[in-house]
């Protein structure tokens, strides 16, 4: 049965203060059995909490990264400036990304084989629009997103959020991720042959701790991608338990 991994994703969140008292919380109440567990900061927190965590069973991940090693890119964090801080994974092609700063698969694709060159793994974002799922396009949508995002030999993790469940509360039915999951190992697997049947897919979207236990319990199913419950101790470790427990 292939491990399971909890992501946190705190988006634009956390001061220095916040942060350290989220982590703090987070390492007292960790089970003696867990997953993989994976936090993700902002960029402003990475350094501090890589000491904190250090030796722990929490791993540290970033949001984002650029392509290029270095270079003229005002604002931007490349690849190896989060190994330098002891970065273990990097969440690419998150739906904010690609609608706030207009990411192309092309430009996740990119990403994703450069943070691999750097010894991250990456953690690809991939889902459709309500639209898209109301038309019967959500497939095809996937289906498109999986061959443009992921580079030849892909060896990281692939995270199913549709669009339409991320930070609305409304999770999709267990019957949507199971039938979901199917197409995406299915896809997966037409397109990277033997290679596809060990990606691991996680679930993202209003992932909670009341839903955690039956959304990891589906087939296929190899952990979660979380936002806002990533920012609250007692419901994180609650989705950790659940992971713990499939």
């Amino acid at each position: 049965m292939t491990r399971q991994i909890i992501v946190g994703n705190w988006k634009m969140n956390g001061t220095s203060r916040d942060s350290q008292a989220l982590v703090e919380a987070l390492l007292a109440g960790l089970p003696a059995t867990v997953p993989d567990i994976v936090t993700c900061p902002p960029f402003t927190q990475l350094a501090l909490l890589a000491d904190k965590l250090k030796g722990s069973p929490i791993a540290l991940g970033a949001q984002d990264c650029h392509k290029d090693v270095s270079g003229a890119h005002t604002g931007d964090i490349s690849p190896a400036m989060l190994t330098d801080l002891g970065i273990s994974y990097v969440i690419l092609g998150h739906s904010e990304r690609r609608q706030e700063h207009g990411e192309l698969d092309e430009t996740v694709r990119e990403k994703a084989v450069a943070a691999t060159k750097a010894g991250l793994t990456p953690i690809v974002c991939i889902g459709e629009t309500e639209g898209q799922r109301e038309s019967g396009e959500h497939f095809d949508t996937l289906g498109w997103q999986i061959k443009g995002s992921l580079p030849d030999n892909f060896s990281g993790i692939l995270a199913y959020e549709p669009i339409w469940a991320i930070g609305t509360g409304r999770a999709a039915t267990e019957d949507e991720i199971a039938e979901t999951m199917k197409f995406l190992r299915e896809e997966l697997v037409r397109q990277f042959g033997e290679a596809g049947k060990t990606v691991r897919i996680l679930y993202g979207g209003s992932v909670n701790a009341k839903n955690a236990a039956s959304i990891l319990s589906i087939a296929d199913v190899a952990g979660a991608l979380v936002g806002g419950a990533s920012l609250n101790a007692e419901a994180f470790l609650s989705i950790i338990g659940a992971a713990s427990a499939a």
